[in-house]
């Protein structure tokens, strides 16, 4: 346990020293300074509060459908929502269906017992990831209801190693372990934990919440006008390489947004287009899109709903480290194409099976997945189908979780 307890305060460390250099490290550092002063500012002692703890913005996105049910239909509860990234903390900090919002403590024993003290949760939340030994194991010894939902636990875990014992332990916190598929229980099991509910991926409701309200964006509707559509989600560099030859091999609408707002990146996307292409926040409701091919959507926020306005999607990521959310684009029936790195995520392996998405490697797979799709009605259709049905028939997963958590239909 020493071993773990030194690797955070070096990991701290690490992050300091980075600071003055790296934004998102200072972001780190600076969030957490004042916490637990903060909090006993903030927080009610006689308040009911649920904790809910997302690492990071995705996590959050699969959190949210359970918020707001329960800020709707419980609102004896105070929700306290925590985030161990900037990347999270720093977009939702204002988000209105928490009552607070802070950053994680690090993981010292000393920080996980004052945290609790402050917070003093009734329930505990956690959203797919972050095993925190200290704070785990100070939530075991106050007998404090935990749960973690939308899990995903594989072989080459460190739960199923040899040194993984204290992780082996801390998983002894949680009352239910909600787990999105049959193969993590199965692992589970093995451990000798039965506590484990197949209840599927609350992401699948928050995409199916984020189509039902989509928003109505005149620009993209005007951009789009009376022809088809291509969207290219979260892209980075590489898939950029490949989407400007195909823009430029089809006289087809296409709108890009990029993962970062990289100017040089967004730069040369305006200047290789062949057909033209704009910038979407340099546009007004003046902004005549004749002779413009692509708009680059160089904003947060509206990326989920611009889905709505597509025939074909593709998500970027898959020639880095891992794909981004093909579920906001799937939901609204689009066939997607990707790049090769997809394989750890379950639905994407899923849309793949069923036949509405596309691995690529290479321009020449990109141009083979569109070109029929762009001429083939029939195929367009089917493919379309395929894919909404999909994240149709998967939603379900917060009431499920609801109902175990307390004790009734939801």
């Amino acid at each position: 346990m020493w071993i773990y307890n030194l690797g955070l305060v070096l990991y701290v460390w690490a992050i300091a020293l980075a600071s003055p250099w790296h934004r998102k490290a200072k972001l780190w550092i600076d969030g957490r300074k004042g916490l637990f002063r903060r909090m006993k500012e903030s927080i009610d002692p006689s308040a009911r509060i649920i904790w809910i703890h997302a690492a990071s913005l995705g996590e959050f996105e699969q959190g949210r459908p359970l918020i707001e049910k329960i800020r709707k239909e419980h609102p004896e509860y105070k929700i306290l929502l925590t985030f161990f990234s900037p990347s999270g903390y720093e977009i939702r900090k204002n988000y209105d269906q928490a009552d607070y919002i802070f950053y994680l403590p690090i993981d010292t024993p000393g920080k996980a017992r004052r945290f609790l003290d402050i917070a003093h949760p009734e329930i505990v939340i956690f959203v797919k990831y972050e095993f925190w030994i200290n704070l785990l194991t100070e939530l075991r010894r106050r007998s404090i209801r935990s749960y973690i939902v939308s899990a995903i636990f594989r072989r080459n875990s460190i739960f199923f190693r040899p040194y993984g014992g204290y992780w082996r332990m801390a998983l002894e916190s949680f009352d239910t372990i909600f787990v999105q598929n049959n193969d993590s229980k199965k692992l589970l099991a093995e451990l000798g934990f039965d506590n484990v509910v197949v209840a599927g991926d609350t992401r699948f409701d928050r995409v199916a919440e984020i189509a039902a309200a989509a928003k109505k964006i005149d620009l993209i509707e005007r951009f789009k006008g009376g022809t088809r559509l291509l969207i290219a989600g979260s892209t980075w560099g590489p898939d950029e390489d490949l989407l400007i030859r195909l823009i430029n091999d089809n006289p087809r609408q296409v709108i890009v947004a990029p993962h970062e707002m990289d100017e040089s990146r967004i730069n040369r996307l305006l200047a290789e287009t062949l057909g033209g292409a704009v910038r979407y926040t340099q546009c007004t409701a003046e902004t005549s899109f004749d002779g413009k091919q692509l708009l680059v959507l160089d904003t947060v926020g509206i990326l989920s709903s611009a889905y709505g306005y597509a025939e074909w999607g593709y998500i970027g990521g898959g020639f880095g480290v891992g794909i981004h959310n093909t579920l906001e684009a799937a939901t609204f029936g689009l066939p997607i194409a990707f790049g090769p790195n997809y394989e750890k995520f379950k639905e994407a392996r899923d849309l793949v099976t069923l036949g509405a998405a596309t691995p690529i490697h290479s321009y020449e797979e990109l141009k083979t997945w569109f070109t029929p799709l762009r001429d083939d009605e029939h195929l367009l259709q089917q493919c379309s189908r395929i894919a909404k049905d999909y994240t149709t028939a998967h939603q379900g997963a917060t009431n499920i979780v609801l109902h175990t958590v307390f004790g009734k239909p939801e």
